[in-house]
């Protein structure tokens, strides 16, 4: 499958035609009231996709095109970001992004998905495959995991970075934050169209559902959920320096699950390593299914 990026130069005003002819974005009422911004391609057994915190729903734009040859795809603006419902907790925990995350699935009436967490989104995921949202999961993908900063042991870290974070965004404000961090978020040779769609999807960000999502990162922590009852895989960057091989390597080894690199790649394993990263999650689509067939 050719999946030329022809998203540069002139990215800003072509990437929004191109994202809705190839991605589309549509808003979803839930039961609570609330709407979440979902895009969503192809068809056949479900992939549910969540970001991380400096992304959207559109940075699954190329991995989402990948598996919509064999799979139906289903990216979240999370709670607080794009045209989402923000949640109604100032200092909101996993477990509240989960619960929106079911109201989700609820109404799209996904009974058994194949679940994606990039970086935070890790963090939301494992939440809800841990809680009562288990009997939809039948795999979960653990990608570059932001474990958190919740546990005691991290409790000094975690108050360094909140402040950092929201001190970083009052003066430099979401431009800037775009500007400052997106070289962080590749690997050591990026291309110009990676740094620019990093760029274009954390220029996005909404202010106050960036605040919430540093609250939820700095206050919680993905190994206080479990244990989990559905097989997971995780997986990092080999040039990660935001969540680095090491500590994914230890998320895996706490959760029980299987650990293994993503070449040429930084943080943006997905936009970076697109049809890696799709090839990872397809394969975990396939054994859910084999798994499904032999149970």
């Amino acid at each position: 499958m050719n999946m030329a990026h022809n998203l540069v130069p002139g990215l800003a005003t072509q990437v929004e035609p191109h994202l809705q002819h190839r991605f589309p974005e549509r808003l979803v009422p839930l039961a609570d009231g609330t709407r979440l911004a979902i895009r969503e391609c192809g068809s056949g057994p479900v992939v549910v996709l969540l970001h991380g915190i400096g992304s959207g729903s559109a940075s699954w734009l190329h991995c989402a095109r990948w598996l919509a040859e064999s799979c139906r795809v289903i990216a979240w603006d999370a709670p607080g970001y794009g045209r989402s419902t923000p949640l109604p907790q100032a200092r909101p925990r996993a477990v509240d992004y989960a619960a929106r995350l079911e109201l989700l699935l609820q109404v799209l009436e996904v009974e058994r998905c194949v679940l994606v967490g990039h970086s935070l989104g890790a963090l939301m995921a494992t939440a809800y495959a841990a809680g009562p949202g288990a009997r939809r999961v039948a795999q979960l993908l653990l990608i570059s995991p932001a474990r958190g900063y919740g546990a005691a042991e991290l409790a000094d870290s975690g108050a360094r970075i909140r402040q950092q974070r929201l001190d970083n965004l009052d003066r430099l404000g979401i431009e800037g934050l775009a500007s400052e961090r997106t070289a962080r978020l590749l690997g050591p040779n990026p291309s110009e169209e990676a740094l620019a769609w990093v760029r274009w999807n954390m220029a996005r960000l909404n202010p106050s559902g960036y605040r919430q999502a540093v609250e939820l990162l700095c206050g919680d922590d993905l190994l206080g959920y479990g244990p989990l009852s559905m097989p997971c895989e995780v997986h990092c960057g080999e040039a990660d320096g935001i969540t680095t091989p090491d500590v994914c390597a230890l998320v895996a080894r706490r959760l029980g699950a299987p650990f293994s690199l993503i070449p040429g790649a930084g943080h943006a394993s997905p936009i970076e390593q697109p049809a890696v990263v799709a090839g990872r999650i397809d394969h975990a689509q396939r054994q859910s299914l084999k798994g499904s067939a032999n149970g």
